[in-house]
C-alpha cells in the first residue's frame, strides 16, 4: 500500500468486501461530501482481500448490496466501512480536522462573562488542557457540542449567536448586503428615508469582529455598526 491509495473495508452478511481508494477523498465522503468516484476509486474491482487481489464474487455483491455497480458499491464501502490509513495519513486528517474545529469553535463560541470571541491559542490549549480526542473521519459540525462541553470544563465558553444593527450608506447597500447575507442570517433589512440600508443580521457570536473588518472595509468604516444582543 502506498501514500496514493488505501484500503476501504466492509464486512457485512459474512462477506468481506475491499476497494481500493484515494484517501483524502475518502475522508470526504466519509464527511458527507460530494466527491467523483471516478476520482476516488483507484483501479476497476470490488475485492474480498486486495492485498492477495482476490476479487468479490458478483453473488455476493449483488446480496449485500443489490446491484454490481461498482460506483455504487464502492460509495457505500467508504461510507459504512473503515478506512485502512496509514500511521502517517491518520496523523495528518487529525491534525487538519483538529485545525477545523478549532476555527469553528472560534467562529460560533463566546466567553460567557465577556461576550467576546475566545483566541484561537486559547481554545487550542483548552483542547490540549482536557485530552480532547477528536475523530478525523467525524465532521467538525458533528462534534462541536460535545467538544464546546468538555472544554468548557478547563475555560468559560458558551456556543451563542450575535444580533448586529449595520446601518450603510447608499452607495456601498448592495455590496454589503451580498457580503453580510454569507456570513449568517439577514432578519430585517430597511431603506431608510436618506438613503442608507438598514440590516439586522445574526451571525455565530465569535464572528464580531470578522463583521466589523468585512463591512468598515467594503464601506470605508463609513457604516454604522451596533451589537444588539449576544447569547
Amino acid at each position: 500500500m502506498t501514500d496514493k491509495y488505501v484500503i476501504a473495508r466492509l464486512e457485512e452478511k459474512g462477506h468481506r468486501f475491499e476497494v481500493l481508494v484515494d484517501p483524502d477523498l475518502a475522508l470526504k465522503v466519509k464527511e458527507g461530501k460530494s466527491v467523483n468516484v471516478d476520482d476516488l476509486l483507484v483501479g476497476d474491482f470490488i475485492y474480498k482481500d486486495a492485498r492477495k487481489g482476490l476479487k468479490a464474487s458478483p453473488e455476493s455483491l449483488r446480496e449485500v448490496f443489490k446491484t454490481d455497480d461498482i460506483k455504487q458499491i464502492t460509495l457505500e464501502i467508504v461510507k459504512r466501512g473503515e478506512i485502512q490509513l496509514t500511521a502517517e495519513q491518520r496523523r495528518r486528517f487529525a491534525e487538519e480536522k483538529r485545525k477545523q474545529v478549532i476555527n469553528l469553535i472560534a467562529r460560533n463560541a463566546i466567553d460567557p462573562k465577556t461576550k467576546l470571541p475566545i483566541p484561537l491559542k486559547r481554545i487550542e490549549l483548552a483542547l490540549e488542557q482536557a485530552r480532547v480526542s477528536i475523530d478525523p473521519f467525524k465532521p467538525a459540525e458533528a462534534q462541536l457540542e460535545e467538544i464546546v462541553s468538555k472544554i468548557s470544563r478547563i475555560i468559560p465558553i458558551k456556543i451563542a449567536k450575535a444580533y448586529v444593527s449595520v446601518r450603510v450608506p447608499s452607495e456601498y447597500a448592495s455590496r454589503v448586503y451580498k457580503s453580510l447575507a454569507q456570513m449568517g442570517e439577514v432578519k430585517k433589512q430597511t431603506w431608510m428615508n436618506d438613503g442608507s440600508l438598514l440590516i439586522e443580521i445574526e451571525i455565530p457570536a465569535g464572528m464580531q469582529q470578522e463583521l466589523f473588518d468585512r463591512v468598515n472595509g467594503l464601506t470605508k468604516g463609513s457604516a454604522q455598526i451596533k451589537i444588539i444582543s449576544v447569547g
